[in-house]
C-alpha cells in the first residue's frame, strides 16, 4: 500500500513537472511567433500571439490548483516539497513571460505603419537572445540540470547590454528626428518587455539550481575573471 502511494505520488509529481513544461512550450511559441511578428509586420501574427496567451493562464491556473491539492493532500518534504515549490515559481514566471510578449504584439498593432522605420535589427537581435535563454532553461529545468540554469544566470547580463544598446539608439533617432518620438515611445516599451523576458528567464535559472541543489545561487553575479569558477561539481 506505501509503495503503491509513493508511486501515485512520483506519477504526480510527474504530471506536474509535464504541465510546467507544456506552458513553458506555448510561452517560448509565443517569443517565437513574436519575433516573426515583428520582423514582418504581421499583424495576424501579433493577433494569435495575444490569444495565446489565454492558454497559458489557465495552464497556471491548472498548476496552482493541483499544487495546492498536493501540497494538502501529500504534505511533501525535501526534494519533493522543493519539485512542487519550483513548479509554482516557475508556472508564475511563465506567465509573466506570456505577458509580456503579447504587451509586445499588442504594441506592434499599434504601430501600424511606423512599423520597420527603424530599430528593426535590435529588436530582432533581442528577441533572440531572450528566446535562446528561454529555451536553455527550460531544457536545464527539464533535465535538473543545475549547471544549465547556472549558464543563463551568468548570461542576464548580455540581454542587458543588449537593452542599454537599444535604449541609446533609439533616443538618438528621437533627439535628430522629433517626428520619431512616437515610433521611438513604441520601442522603447518593447525593448523594456524583452529585458523583462530576460529576467524571468534569470528568476526561473534561480529556482532550478535551488531545486535541483538545494542551494541559492549568489546575490551578485562574478565579474567576467570569474565566470569559469562558477560550475557544479
Amino acid at each position: 500500500m506505501v509503495g503503491h502511494t509513493l508511486s501515485a505520488f512520483t506519477s504526480e509529481l510527474n504530471a506536474l513537472t509535464g504541465d510546467v513544461l507544456r506552458m513553458g512550450g506555448l510561452a517560448e511559441a509565443m517569443i517565437t511567433d513574436m519575433a516573426t511578428a515583428f520582423a514582418h509586420g504581421d499583424a495576424e501574427l501579433a493577433s494569435k500571439v495575444i490569444e495565446t496567451d489565454e492558454e497559458v493562464d489557465a495552464l497556471e491556473s491548472r498548476i496552482e490548483r493541483e499544487i495546492m491539492r498536493l501540497l494538502a493532500l501529500r504534505q511533501p518534504v525535501s526534494q519533493d516539497l522543493r519539485t512542487i515549490v519550483s513548479a509554482l515559481k516557475v508556472s508564475n514566471d511563465l506567465e509573466r513571460i506570456g505577458d509580456l510578449a503579447k504587451n509586445v504584439c499588442k504594441r506592434l498593432i499599434a504601430m501600424g505603419d511606423e512599423h520597420g522605420q527603424t530599430g528593426q535589427k535590435s529588436v530582432e537581435r533581442m528577441s533572440k537572445a531572450v528566446r535562446l535563454q528561454l529555451k536553455t532553461v527550460l531544457d536545464a529545468y527539464s533535465n535538473d540540470n543545475a549547471q544549465g540554469a547556472i549558464d543563463v544566470w551568468l548570461h542576464d547580463e548580455e540581454i542587458d547590454e543588449h537593452y542599454n544598446s537599444m535604449f541609446r539608439e533609439v533616443l538618438t533617432y528621437m533627439m535628430e528626428d522629433p517626428r520619431k518620438i512616437s515610433l521611438g515611445a513604441h520601442l522603447l516599451f518593447i525593448a523594456k518587455n524583452l529585458e523583462r523576458i530576460g529576467d524571468h528567464c534569470t528568476n526561473i535559472a534561480e529556482v532550478v539550481h535551488f531545486c535541483v541543489t538545494g542551494d541559492d545561487l549568489p546575490l551578485t553575479r562574478p565579474q567576467v575573471s570569474e565566470i569559469g569558477q562558477i560550475t557544479e561539481s
